[in-house]
């Protein structure tokens, strides 16, 4: 069967994200000269301090003007590592836009704040960080004008993060208080370079962004990992299943103008973002990064060298293309926090026969839920049949268990559809049947 137009419709109802309000937050950002985790706190207009409070403050901006629906809180702890060997205070600016159905199931969106240039320890030199990361912080304030003008079943949670250059610090705090208040994540959107379409190679590419996604899951066990491995499910962990997600809704609406281009790795090779500390907590999370990434942008003093410029200013920020990651972030978000939970217990059986029979558990507010199956040597759903809410098990006559992959989504308001739940195995035979 062909691909639902139910993302599409759910697409259509957001406003667009407004290139001229991506700016205005960036310059924001960058006229703090540094916003270095070392930095001042103290500043009334310079430092990391300065811009964490500014944050806040624009959240509780948007939030008045959708009658509070926006809890705003700054949380913090004291980390200390490699490159802040005194420690230092970390802290997270969050805006909660509480579920009026599900509220535990949490959907993050989230940025980082922090800035820095070569030395990774100099917290007083200019460190505009402009695309890493002001841009994804632009993106995180810009969702929450547009979604907080509408309710949802599930709990978002937009996040701007600290201390991500000196280690991961934001994103662990951030994953540590989920876990803490017990959010029950359904997926982890975390933007990091998402707005600059040059390649230090000189290409030009603003029609594709691409998405990290672990296979095997960094929370997993041994037996876990050896039972992914015993039915075909390295590519089906929940972080993949939700970077699958992102792609289908990216086709189901060209408006958008991206294609994704879904990477089958964590993150870029020997680096790291601020989704690595909610994989390792067992939480579905991916990273959005531009699709070509210039190195004289990152991490780099601003300065000219012979006739070559270095530096992560605002005058290489692509705009438009920032508000298309933006519109794709949004379209993500309302249809994770519209659909239900993602279905449990998800099963199949059928070997030594030319059917197979999937089962799993029923999903509270669930209307409906899609059976989806592949080709085993595939990495998309092709296929897939509807069935009512009452109904938790399938047939699929003449679909071979062995040649094909299973999975299960549940289906909401809007025809919102969750993350897709690959099928495992029901328990092992007794000793002496068939195999």
């Amino acid at each position: 069967m062909k691909q639902p137009l139910f993302a599409l419709l759910l697409v259509a109802a957001a406003p667009a994200p407004d290139p001229a309000a991506l700016r205005a937050t960036i310059a924001k950002l960058v006229g703090f000269g540094t916003r270095h985790t070392l930095s001042t706190t103290t500043d009334p207009a310079r430092g990391i301090g300065a811009s964490r409070r500014w944050v806040a403050g624009r959240f509780a901006e948007i939030g008045r003007g959708c009658g509070n629906c926006l809890a705003v809180e700054t949380i913090g702890t004291r980390a200390a590592g490699p490159r802040a060997p005194a420690g230092v205070r970390v802290e997270d600016v969050i805006a909660v836009q509480k579920g009026v159905g599900d509220p535990d199931r949490v959907v993050i969106v989230q940025g980082h704040i922090d800035s820095r240039v070569n030395d990774v320890m100099d917290a007083s030199t200019d460190a505009p960080g402009a695309n890493d990361d002001a841009s994804g912080v632009a993106l995180v304030i810009e969702a929450a004008r547009i979604l907080s003008a509408q309710k949802f079943p599930a709990t978002i949670v937009y996040a701007v993060l600290s201390g991500e250059e000196q280690g991961l610090w934001g994103g662990q705090l951030l994953a540590d208080t989920a876990k803490t208040r017990g959010w029950k994540v359904a997926a982890v959107l975390n933007n990091d370079i998402v707005g600059n379409t040059h390649g230090i190679g000189g290409e030009h590419v603003d029609t594709a962004v691409r998405v990290f996604s672990e296979g095997i899951e960094a929370a997993a066990d041994l037996p876990a990992i050896k039972q992914s491995r015993a039915i075909g499910g390295e590519d089906d962990s929940p972080s993949r299943a939700l970077a699958k997600a992102i792609v289908r809704i990216a086709d189901a609406d060209k408006r958008i103008g991206l294609d994704v281009i879904a990477v089958r790795r964590p993150d870029r090779f020997q680096r790291g973002g601020d989704h690595i500390p909610f994989l390792e907590a067992g939480y579905p999370a991916v990273r959005f990064t531009e699709a070509t990434e210039d190195y004289d942008r990152q991490h780099q003093t601003v300065r000219t060298e012979n006739g070559r410029q270095y530096g992560d200013t605002i005058a290489f920020v692509d705009f438009p293309y920032l508000a298309k990651v933006t519109a794709l972030n949004v379209a993500t978000l309302r249809q994770l926090a519209t659909a239900p939970a993602a279905p449990t217990g998800v099963s199949i059986a059928g070997a030594v026969s030319d059917d197979t029979h999937v089962v799993w558990a029923s999903v509270p507010g669930a209307r409906g839920y899609r059976v989806r199956w592949r080709r085993a040597d595939g990495f998309a759903w092709t296929d897939y049949r509807d069935v009512p809410a009452s109904v938790t098990a399938l047939d699929l006559p003449h679909v071979n268990i062995d040649d094909h992959f299973f999975g299960v989504s549940a289906i909401g308001a809007g025809r919102a559809e969750s993350l897709v739940t690959f099928a495992g195995v029901p328990p092992r035979p007794a000793p002496g049947s068939s195999k």
